[in-house]
């Protein structure tokens, strides 16, 4: 059975890291094309290895089986957080500060500077991080019923 607020919460606690990996993986992406255009092509003169293939060969084919994978993640990466934006989108502003501080960009001490900012009480902080968390959950799978 399926935990849709567990699944969402750490989805948040993701969020940061995987917006950030879609610019380390664009980077590595330029890398390995920079890579492949230095690899050499095989020579003919050249006797082959018996029973195998050539070191430039080798790199060629891992690099392109590397690029693969790579844009393969980017595409993932790409939809998981623009499936995270648009839930995110649907909050208010008041809901999507309590998530940021909770787990997108959490730090020792939010709770009481949620308090000062929203001037609430620590309980009413918590029920509204309870609710945002039900409201980013159902913007995100629709349903927190199992």
């Amino acid at each position: 059975m399926m935990d849709w607020k567990r699944e969402a919460v750490d989805k948040l606690r993701c969020y940061e890291a995987k917006r950030t990996s879609l610019s380390t993986m664009e980077e590595e992406l330029r890398r390995l094309d920079d890579a492949m255009t230095g690899i050499r092509s095989a020579t003919s003169d050249s006797t082959p290895v018996s029973g195998g293939s050539s070191t430039r060969e080798d790199a060629m084919i891992n690099n392109i089986a590397n690029r693969e994978e790579l844009r393969r993640a980017r595409r993932d990466a790409v939809r998981w957080v623009r499936m995270v934006d648009a839930a995110l989108a649907v909050l208010d502003d008041e809901e999507r500060l309590v998530l940021d501080r909770f787990y997108i960009h959490r730090q020792k001490g939010n709770v009481d500077r949620l308090c000062e900012d929203m001037h609430v009480e620590k309980a009413q902080v918590y029920r509204r991080k309870d609710n945002a968390v039900r409201h980013f959950t159902i913007a995100l799978y629709g349903n927190i019923e199992t």
